[in-house]
């Protein structure tokens, strides 16, 4: 074979083999991902309320249905009016501020922690007129998110996982409640200088 001939093949060789290492390496990549994407998926639901009564099994059923969601700092992930107002949200990475609307101009009311659940009002069936807080991204966050219609896929095959992950919503909607109770109690106090405490 001619030195130029050879040359050429054994560059084509070279670029043959670039290719195929790169594409390994892009195929070992996409699957890191999905490991960590999966993992990520999983800890955060172990974190929260939803899963309190859920075997291991069980997570792993319902892990597939929720999606990774990423938002910038002041990002808006939900607000009144929202388009899709039945999604839960199931804080991942980050911190997420719930804002509202008063007299005095936009108020900031809680600051959710990963696990912290948020939309639970409409995606247990709530009229979307009843969301009245802004929540947006603090810093890089990550959220999940469950579409209402793909927990009632589970309806016919795993209803006991859309009950105990229910039961899991009204607890945390339930904590929510008392959290607000305790805080206006203490308000109270304040203002009133009940019971010796101020």
């Amino acid at each position: 074979m001619p030195q130029a001939q050879t040359k050429d093949h054994e560059a084509i060789q070279k670029q043959t083999s670039q290719q195929h290492h790169l594409k390994a390496a892009l195929h070992h990549g996409q699957a890191c991902n999905r490991t960590h994407e999966m993992s990520l998926v999983i800890d955060t639901l172990r974190a929260s309320t939803v899963t309190d009564e859920l075997s291991d099994a069980e997570v792993k059923i319902i892990e597939g249905l929720f999606d990774i969601q990423e938002y910038e700092s002041g990002e808006v992930i939900t607000q009144p009016g929202d388009t899709r107002p039945d999604n839960l949200y199931v804080l991942a990475y980050g911190d997420i501020e719930v804002k509202i609307e008063s007299r005095d101009g936009e108020s900031i009311i809680h600051v959710l922690k990963p696990g912290d659940l948020a939309g639970m009002i409409t995606f247990v069936g709530g009229a979307v007129t009843q969301i009245s807080a802004t929540l947006s991204a603090v810093g890089a966050t990550k959220v999940l998110v469950l579409e209402r219609d793909k927990l009632e896929s589970l309806i016919n095959s795993h209803p006991m996982i859309i009950y105990r992950v229910m039961r899991g919503v009204a607890r945390n909607m339930h904590s929510i409640v008392r959290r607000a109770n305790s805080q206006s109690t203490e308000l109270r106090n304040y203002i009133y200088c009940a019971n010796g405490r101020y």
